[in-house]
């Protein structure tokens, strides 16, 4: 899957700086990505380590955590020229793109889960770290499989349209517009 990505990826740009400008862009989206599964991880293990809460209603639980706090960190440093869009409108469209990734990411982490619980039953004698392993082998799948979907999903239809040209600098938070367009005082 990540070849069909970066496939995409150059498909859409033309030009060396664009294509270097946009896998930029997706390294950003791929960290955020990685704050994102920093909490949804913290809150898995949390519920389920801590609170006995079961492991899907754990990830379900993370996941959506997760999704809010993306849209948020990619509206403000991988997609920051989009802040002159609708964020309602922005949102909606992130949320939607997530719920497709969120059934991904339950259907791939129960599977992997189905799998992985009685390998790991099997070869780790402790049944709590035996378990504790396979749901988190199985988070870790899930997260690398979704990860592509959302970015690709996302940058075509969310972030459709926006030039990646535009340096992160350029952009007044304040005012929302690119600080060369700003009128000169």
């Amino acid at each position: 899957m990540p070849n069909s990505t970066l496939q995409m990826i150059q498909s859409k740009v033309r030009t060396p700086e664009v294509r270097r400008a946009e896998m930029q862009r997706f390294g950003k989206f791929a960290t955020v990505g990685l704050l994102g599964s920093i909490t949804h991880f913290t809150i898995l293990n949390v519920l389920v380590q801590f609170a006995g809460s079961p492991e899907l209603l754990a990830n379900a639980l993370g996941f959506i955590t997760a999704v809010v706090q993306n849209f948020f960190l990619n509206r403000r440093w991988t997609y920051p020229e989009s802040r002159s869009r609708d964020a309602r409108r922005q949102l909606s469209q992130f949320f939607l793109v997530s719920i497709i990734g969120f059934f991904l990411n339950m259907a791939v982490f129960s599977t992997v889960l189905w799998f992985l619980e009685p390998t790991m039953d099997r070869m780790i004698a402790d049944p709590k770290f035996a378990h504790f392993m396979a749901y988190n082998g199985a988070y870790v799948v899930a997260v690398g499989v979704v990860l592509f979907w959302n970015f690709a999903a996302n940058r075509m239809w969310t972030y459709r349209g926006l030039t990646p040209m535009q340096p992160v600098a350029a952009i007044d938070p304040a005012a929302n517009l690119p600080t060369d367009t700003a009128p000169k005082a």
